[in-house]
């Protein structure tokens, strides 16, 4: 299936950037993660530059598991995503708001209750990025010892979504009528009981808002495992994935959509976004620098904590030699398998040293690294986009505003002189800005008449 020339970009937000040393960069405010003005001026940034959405990551609990690398990292001073997207509602006008949430420890009813609202605040932009918790610190902020298996959070995962899904369609998109003079608000008949029993959850309905103005949000997943995949293939419409290697991106390109393919769903209705970390100067030179820069300000205890926490909490690094080789293997572990598996796979491929993985961790946590000029950068975009290995890129800048604004400023008009990227928006939702189809409602599809 042809599709359309222009690939899609996203930004993540994080307070400090997305390299680990970078908060510490003289023009990055130390404070940014609790200041809604910061927020607001990044979000212009992006929207002004005609970017889809935003993105905004989140893990319910502190990562790190010793106070030496909690000490140094800037990760654990920020805003809840929905409650930050939803002020930022008011202060954008056009970019898509990409919410993180967790079906692991949230219920579907409040998630998709607040995720409604989103939708209704900002005129049809919201998206939820589906996640699975898998921080071994997470599990006792909710009562529990830890985590479920791997298995068990994705069947979990693909019910809580089937139910949110179910909730959205309660009301038929017409049943407010909010008549005066009849004195009738609603259309009792277009409203729909979900009484939902599954395996993992028990839910009664119906959700107390409008059906969302997009129908559903926008789905955003993000995991790359075997289950992660299947998942991705049969819910989502937007797929966040790292990759660094553009043969490894163009097969797992190929193995999504015809994954998806075979529930039935077309090529342009799943879009794979993966990563990518540019490092912009205007001479090759100047971009090596920053990063140069931004790794003398990474202590060796965020370096091994981060990677220790990126592997899976499987190693001590504080431990090992650092200056000895990757091994092949390492215990499987029960948080983020994905990714473990694609850092171990490159440690190989690049005969890494220890030092050299979890420097590679603090840069990019495993995502595309571009460290170059413009054109280097666009040209690394462009073929990785025209090879079909993505549809187009959640930009993660390693520094703000820094690095989000020479991306604007420099990479974003040479990705349109190529005929690459948009110079506007088309449409007021982010359904229509990605180019997504506006969700049937299954019961007045199906005709059902199913009143509390």
């Amino acid at each position: 299936m042809r599709r359309n020339d222009e690939m899609k970009l996203g930004v993540m937000l994080l307070s400090g950037g997305y390299h680990a040393g970078g908060w510490r960069d003289p023009n990055v405010p130390a404070n940014g993660g609790v200041d809604i003005d910061y927020f607001a001026h990044l979000a212009a940034l992006a929207e002004g530059a005609a970017f889809q959405f935003i993105f905004l990551p989140d893990i319910p609990s502190v990562m790190e598991q010793d106070q030496g690398t909690t000490a140094r990292v800037s990760r654990n001073d920020g805003f809840e995503p929905i409650t930050l997207l939803s002020a930022l509602s008011s202060r954008t006008q056009h970019i898509g708001l990409v919410a993180t949430a967790t079906t692991t420890y949230h219920q579907p009813y409040h998630l998709a209750r607040m995720l409604a609202s989103l939708d209704h605040l900002s005129q049809g932009r919201a998206a939820w990025n589906i996640v699975t918790s898998a921080n071994k610190f997470e599990p006792p902020n909710f009562g529990e010892k830890e985590l479920p298996d791997h298995d068990s959070r994705y069947a979990r995962a693909r019910e809580f979504v089937e139910v949110a899904k179910g909730l959205w369609d309660t009301w038929e998109d017409d049943a407010f009528i909010r008549d005066k003079q009849s004195g009738v608000f609603a259309d009792t008949t277009k409203l729909h009981l979900l009484n939902h029993r599954g395996d993992y959850l028990s839910v009664r309905g119906p959700l107390n808002i409008a059906r969302p103005p997009q129908g559903y949000p926008v789905l955003v997943q993000a995991g790359a495992s075997d289950a992660g995949i299947a998942f991705a293939a049969e819910l989502a419409e937007v797929v966040f994935t790292a990759e660094p290697s553009l043969e490894n991106g163009k097969q797992f390109y190929a193995t999504l959509k015809e994954k998806a393919r075979a529930f039935g769903r077309n090529d342009d209705q799943v879009l794979v976004m993966p990563g990518i970390v540019p490092v912009v100067g205007r001479t090759k030179q100047e971009a090596s620098e920053k990063l140069e820069r931004l790794q003398s300000y990474t202590h060796i205890d965020v370096l091994t904590g981060v990677a220790d926490r990126v592997l899976g909490f499987v190693t001590d690094l504080r431990s090992v030699d650092l200056d000895s080789l990757v091994p092949e293997t390492l215990p499987q572990t029960n948080f983020v398998q994905s990714r473990q598996k694609l850092l171990l796979d490159l440690a190989v491929r690049q005969k890494f040293t220890w030092r050299q993985l979890i420097r590679f961790i603090s840069d990019s946590n495993g995502h595309l690294l571009v460290v170059g000029t413009p054109d280097e950068i666009a040209n690394v975009m462009v073929d990785t986009f025209d090879q079909r290995a993505a549809d187009g890129f959640n930009v993660l800048p390693a520094t703000f505003p820094g690095e989000l604004k020479d991306f604007v400023e420099l990479v974003v008009p040479e990705l349109r002189r190529r005929g690459k990227f948009r110079s506007g928006y088309v449409g007021q939702t982010l359904r229509e800005n990605l180019g997504l189809t506006r969700p049937l409602n299954r019961f007045a599809q199906a005709g059902v008449s199913s009143r509390p």
